[in-house]
């Protein structure tokens, strides 16, 4: 319905506009409770770019066609509103969010760009560019992730990817019954994709869990390491989980591992 939305704009005619699912919904990690669907709407009409080192990416000209992150994000409200009539909200930082009256779950709708990175060995890593309102920005890696999460539900025999809603339905429990604050999904997903693949090919699912919790706990105490192989990744592996640009800590993951060991009464 949002691709549709996108396909009818008339000033989207004729350029390069990509939409796709992403995030737990499209990696498959996703739980009723948290059972919204996020959506990128990406124009590939500008690529935004950064190096590593002065001199890594080639030299160009600069884009300047009408396709600025205003622009984007206008036209895509206008289109979404003619689709969606009285069911958009652009009360948010970043996104605009569908509710489901008339569709099958709620929608995250993400205006973004083409974004490349150029690492000092000369690889490229291609990711999405996102403006929020106040002019800030981020980059999301979301075919990384996608990859990523494929290979260790692999390894795992299929069994991370089970974890991750499982540890995404202990959150959700832990705060209906309010015994601990809200994790994002993400950030879940992050610390159980960091654990031993041996942990999750244990024969019971309560010493899977059990293994994951204690190594989240265990491994997140102190500062963050200096040598960097020892710092823990997003699923992309494309940035660190723990940055002072990050909504979360350190801290903040082993006190939702602290909580759920005694939600699940894993010490008895």
């Amino acid at each position: 319905m949002i691709r549709d939305a996108v396909d009818a704009h008339p000033a989207f005619e004729g350029y390069d506009i990509e939409v796709y699912v992403k995030g737990s919904y499209a990696n498959k990690t996703n739980v009723r409770a948290d059972s919204d669907v996020d959506v990128a709407v990406q124009c590939n009409e500008a690529l935004y770019s950064d190096e590593a080192k002065p001199g890594t990416k080639p030299a160009g000209t600069p884009y300047n066609g009408i396709w600025t992150p205003t622009r984007l994000r206008s036209e895509l409200k206008e289109a979404l509103e003619a689709k969606f009539d009285s069911q958009v909200d652009d009360s948010g930082s970043t996104a605009f969010r569908i509710n489901s009256s008339s569709a099958r779950v709620d929608a995250d709708v993400v205006p973004c760009f083409d974004y490349r990175y150029y690492l000092s060995s000369g690889e490229i890593r291609d990711g999405a560019k996102v403006f929020k309102k106040d002019g800030t920005s981020l980059v999301n890696y979301s075919r990384q992730q996608l990859e990523n999460g494929e290979a260790k539900d692999c390894r795992t025999g299929d069994d991370y990817k089970s974890a991750v809603r499982i540890m995404k339905r202990v959150e959700n429990l832990m705060v209906e019954n309010g015994v601990h604050r809200v994790v994002p999904s993400f950030f879940v997903e992050c610390l159980v994709y960091n654990c031993l693949d041996d942990l999750f090919r244990r024969s019971t699912w309560t010493s899977a869990i059990k293994g994951i919790i204690y190594h989240i706990w265990s491994n997140l105490e102190g500062t963050e390491p200096t040598d960097v192989t020892e710092r823990w990744l997003e699923v992309s592996e494309c940035k660190y989980l723990f940055q002072s640009t990050q909504d979360w800590t350190r801290k903040d993951g082993r006190d939702f591992a602290h909580a759920a060991w005694n939600y699940l009464e894993l010490g008895k």
